[in-house]
């Protein structure tokens, strides 16, 4: 039986980082987190300029980049990844051998999402990109126009089971047993 990869998608502020978190206490799951790998870059690299910009990283990085966190050995959640057509093309084209790979689009208005970041800032988070609305209005630009063809592109990906979860209700615990409940 191959190891699981669940590919949290969705817009800034849907939640994928507390789905996550949940179904990390209920599972031995490695996380990886590309946008948390991002920012832990020195300030000063290449890679760390593109991104307080709102800008995507260039597929090839990104790559080498995550190539060296997966483990082929254990179930494991993607959060931020994979952000374009190419990106959920090799993703599938290189890992849909070795796991069995689940997409879960976090379904959200961008309403939603805006007031979702919005708390976030309030309530101390300390991201540099979401206390500025001209690079969240990017951010969610790039999602709209980038990384919506790539999740439409995996809803009819060969192989891949791909549940579309609607998760607006203000309790998370609903949002999450929705999620729980496309996981099996």
């Amino acid at each position: 039986m191959k190891p699981k990869m669940i590919l949290l998608m969705g817009g800034q502020g849907v939640g994928k980082g507390t789905f996550a978190r949940m179904l990390m206490e209920r599972g031995k799951y490695e996380y990886i987190e590309t946008g948390a790998i991002l920012r832990a870059l020195p300030p000063e690299s290449k890679l760390a300029g593109i991104i307080a910009r709102g800008e995507l990283v260039a597929d090839g990085d990104l790559f080498e980049l995550l190539a060296t966190h997966f483990n082929t050995d254990s179930d494991m959640i993607l959060d931020g990844f994979p952000r374009t057509v190419g990106q959920a093309k090799w993703i599938v084209e290189n890992y849909s051998d070795k796991f069995d790979i689940r997409v879960i689009y976090l379904n959200v208005p961008e309403s939603v999402m805006i007031a979702r970041i919005e708390k976030r800032v309030r309530e101390g988070g300390n991201r540099a990109d979401d206390a500025d609305i001209a690079i969240v209005r990017r951010r969610l630009d790039n999602f709209w126009r980038i990384t919506m063809p790539a999740i439409e592109w995996l809803r009819t990906a060969p192989g891949i089971k791909f549940s579309d979860i609607d998760v607006t209700d203000p309790d998370a615990d609903k949002n999450f047993a929705r999620i729980l409940a496309a996981l099996n």
